[in-house]
């Protein structure tokens, strides 16, 4: 800032002094470890990519065993069962809203799959949600 005379004399402001770090204890690295730079694949770091990918190919080997699947059929089931989830779970939150909760529960989810599938695809998952839930509860139980 400056005045009608010319400018403000500069003031120095000291360095607050620091606080003595606290003492952290050395970390032993076992000698057999590579370092990451040591590797083939060190530029190369696993991107994080959730898929339900693992989980249709056991229901397909379940059902038909000697029947396999293409990567980009694979992608559609993939991005079939994101879709399914984000309906089933936005009409439960709407659901769980209206009667004023703040809780999805089992009964949301069941309501919302009635609501959203038909006919007989509903009462199929009605049924097996009902038993998973079941199931569940008697593992919890069993274990608690």
């Amino acid at each position: 800032m400056s005045s009608e005379y010319g400018t403000d004399p500069v003031v120095e402001i000291a360095p607050a002094k620091k606080a003595p770090a606290a003492r952290k204890a050395p970390v032993f690295k076992p000698k057999s470890a590579k370092k990451k730079s040591d590797t083939a694949a060190a530029s190369h770091k696993r991107r994080n990519y959730n898929s339900y990918g693992t989980f249709v190919y056991k229901v397909l080997r379940q059902v038909h065993p000697d029947t396999g699947i293409s990567k980009r059929a694979m992608d559609i089931m993939d991005s079939f069962v994101n879709d399914i989830f984000e309906r089933i779970a936005s009409e439960a939150g709407r659901l769980a809203h209206s009667n004023k909760r703040q809780t999805i529960t089992s009964r949301e989810i069941q309501t919302a799959v009635r609501l959203i599938m038909t006919g007989d695809l509903a009462s199929y998952a009605v049924s097996d949600g009902t038993k998973a839930v079941t199931r569940y509860n008697a593992g919890v139980l069993s274990h608690g």
